[in-house]
């Protein structure tokens, strides 16, 4: 590290990086937390900074993202920050309209319906350069952090995007975008081969601009089968993981710990130990100690409280975590909830999360 205090890309120098020792597997004094969708609705200023614009608006100001990044860091003492922008962005960049309908999510008003409409689609090589803006805030964000944490760049993984590309939205059976799995095969490879070659990219652009660690949401894992599951999700899964870290190494830039979530896949926990992950992120449904057995000690776990955990009082709150923390146990572990707050949850029964973290990850080392 230079003496000025930068680090080798010029950005500040990195003061507390518990979360990514332990992603690398390495030994850390208390255990790393952080939420997913920290940057969201429960929070008052949030909302405020939100009511200005629409949701894709934003997305597209780094400004307003770099801003929502930090609003939970000045609450709480989260171990990273994760940058704010939406999965939905990738299908944006391919060339399809999105919208985010208030009340009931995102919505795109044309999906694709036929084999023909993967032709409309742009050149999954152009999509980086659409996505500058993220790569934008990704770059400010870690401007503005100063080194008190690791920022943590996202994507969503093909089947996923595919989901919502082909249904038009959130669905409750995901039966048209399994439909084109079982009726139109070679098609639905192609469609997410086409994903992973815009994906690869976008998220070596984000090393790039400064992300410090990568996460890949297979959030609709669930809805597929062990078969399906492995013929249509995995293997891009794997595909991902190794081009970004070929992609990274090729562009001389230092490798980056890359986290899969696939939620409700814990009939391919093993399979997703073994996809080049440094993490696997996982639900609540996933006994922690179930998940260690069945991933090994090669890679590090990363979850799970139930979100719903956090309407419990603050002092249950803490029982709860000190049972997932001896569950899980110090090494090898990154505390998270199984999924994302909800829009609903009281700020201080997240800050009581956090807390509860920190105090009990100590107390375990000790003894």
């Amino acid at each position: 590290m230079e003496a000025n205090g930068l680090g080798p890309q010029g950005f500040p120098e990195l003061k507390n990086d518990t979360f990514l020792r332990a992603a690398w597997g390495e030994e850390t004094d208390y255990t790393p937390v952080w939420c997913m969708r920290q940057a969201g609705r429960y929070l008052p200023e949030f909302r405020e900074t939100r009511a200005a614009q629409d949701f894709f608006s934003t997305c597209r100001s780094p400004e307003a993202c770099c801003e929502l990044t930090l609003q939970p860091l000045r609450r709480f003492p989260l171990d990273a920050a994760i940058i704010f922008s939406d999965i939905l962005v990738v299908p944006q960049a391919l060339g399809m309209e999105v919208t985010m309908v208030p009340g009931k999510g995102p919505s795109f008003p044309e999906p694709l319906r036929e084999e023909q409409d993967l032709e409309c689609l742009r050149d999954p090589e152009v999509v980086a350069s659409e996505l500058d803006y993220v790569f934008q805030a990704i770059t400010l964000t870690r401007q503005r952090l100063a080194g008190r944490v690791p920022l943590i760049g996202f994507a969503g993984a093909p089947w996923t995007l595919m989901t919502y590309m082909v249904e038009g939205g959130g669905s409750s059976t995901m039966a048209q975008a399994k439909r084109w799995l079982y009726q139109r095969p070679q098609a639905s490879h192609q469609l997410l081969r086409i994903l992973t070659d815009a994906l690869v990219p976008y998220l070596v652009g984000q090393v790039a601009a400064g992300a410090q660690a990568l996460q890949l949401f297979e959030s609709h894992a669930g809805h597929l089968g062990p078969q399906l599951f492995s013929k249509f999700a995995l293997p891009y899964i794997r595909d991902v993981a190794k081009q970004v870290k070929a992609r990274l190494r090729e562009a001389g830039l230092a490798p980056v710990p890359m986290i899969i979530f696939a939620k409700d896949g814990h009939f391919a926990l093993e399979e997703l130990a073994q996809a080049g992950y440094e993490v696997v992120g996982l639900d609540w449904t996933v006994a922690p100690k179930k998940a260690r057995e069945c991933v090994g000690k090669t890679v590090t776990l990363q979850g799970n409280l139930d979100p719903c955990a956090l309407y419990a009082s603050e002092e249950e709150i803490g029982q709860l975590v000190k049972q997932m923390l001896d569950d899980f146990g110090p090494h090898r572990y990154i505390a998270n909830l199984g999924h994302g707050l909800y829009p609903d949850m009281d700020p201080e029964h997240v800050g009581a999360f956090v807390d509860a973290v920190h105090k009990h990850s100590r107390l375990l080392r000790q003894n």
